[in-house]
């Protein structure tokens, strides 16, 4: 039974290798340009939520790991109008012009900095971006990685799941994230984080937050992007788990659209965007090499065969499932099993899910 003792105990090993660390201006104004180019060229782009979860039981594993009070147990429920997309991915950018950006020699000698170590490898580059926008979040965790698991082969939920378990830290990979925000307006859009946990007291970046950049452990800290822009548009009528943001071709502009028809239009200046900047930190060539030459990896076999042993220590009764990694009552057996319970705090400034829904 997870008990109250039992999620704190959890919640406690869940704090980042390091205090956040911010910075101005990470990227140039040019960089900056650039980018917006490529994403107004390449889109329209999907939700977050449509690229990484299939079903509700996922996306809870990534937070708190309990349905939240009142909201029906679908992911319907969870969407916002927030989109993603990728510039660059497993340490190769996919647009020649940002390699400069990408390939950044400054964020690699902070992410170093950050943990004491002797190299970095750049891994991805992603941008969020949403206009008006509610978020309901309680706080979560970025996707951790492991050495043989890890985005290329396993699911948000899972890495998630092994992380706030506690059982596979000694295969865990170290990462840090440079995260930038563009975002001009006043109306909410900072960003909440609990550096000591979340059983301790938040922090907060607060906006107007324009080429603001931070590097942080997202893997190992709560955190949640606050909403922003003015509360009646934040979900606008048609919108869906399938629905798209791209340019609006008629200005600069963009276009929210669900099965190709038009919900929303957003101003430029009302955009919040994010830069989502990562690597891999070794520390020295020993770890190097244990890491990119495959020496000692885990495989879903031998994971679910370590959560099973788990599970059962525990006492838990439980059928083992053909396909655990899709088996939504395993995943919903896993995300209680290892649930830490939500923050114990949010910002006066940018409540919590809870004490928004009790307020509407």
């Amino acid at each position: 039974m997870n008990t109250e003792a039992r999620k704190a105990e959890l919640a406690a090993r869940i704090v980042p290798h390091a205090p956040p660390s911010l910075f101005d201006n990470p990227y140039t104004d040019d960089q900056y340009r650039r980018v917006i180019e490529v994403v107004r060229r390449e889109g329209p782009w999907k939700t977050i939520i449509a690229q990484h979860f299939a079903s509700v039981e996922e996306l809870i594993a990534t937070m708190s790991g309990a349905m939240p009070e009142g909201v029906e147990p679908s992911l319907d429920a969870f969407v916002t109008p927030t989109f993603r997309g990728y510039l660059a991915k497993d340490s190769v950018c996919l647009y020649p012009e940002l390699e400069d950006a990408f390939y950044n020699s400054d964020f690699l000698a902070r992410v170093r900095n950050y943990w004491g170590a002797q190299y970095a490898l750049p891994d991805q580059l992603l941008f969020n971006m949403n206009g008006a926008c509610e978020n309901f979040d309680p706080g979560h965790l970025d996707a951790a990685e492991f050495r043989g698991i890890s985005h290329t082969n396993s699911p948000v939920w899972l890495m998630n799941t092994m992380a706030k378990s506690g059982l596979f830290r000694d295969f865990q990979k170290k990462k840090a994230q440079i995260v930038s925000w563009f975002y001009r307006g006043d109306i909410g859009g900072g960003f909440t984080y609990w550096p000591n946990g979340i059983r301790s007291a938040p922090a907060r970046v607060p906006t107007p937050v324009w080429n603001k950049g931070v590097v942080v452990e997202n893997e190992m800290m709560f955190h949640r992007g606050e909403g922003n822009g003015p509360v009646e548009r934040r979900h606008p009528a048609g919108l869906a788990f399938q629905s798209m943001l791209g340019a609006d071709p008629e200005s600069d502009g963009w276009l929210m659209t669900t099965d190709g028809k038009v919900i929303d239009r957003v101003a430029d200046e009302e955009i919040r965007f994010l830069l989502h900047w990562s690597a891999d930190v070794f520390m020295d060539k020993a770890e190097l090499e244990t890491v990119l030459e495959h020496k000692d990896d885990l495989t879903h076999e031998r994971v679910f065969e370590m959560f099973v042993a788990d599970l059962r220590r525990q006492g838990l009764t439980f059928e083992v499932p053909s396909d655990p990694l899709h088996d939504r009552a395993f995943i919903g057996l896993l995300s209680a099993t290892y649930d830490l319970g939500e923050p114990v705090a949010y910002p006066a400034e940018a409540p919590g899910p809870r004490e928004m829904r009790e307020a509407a």
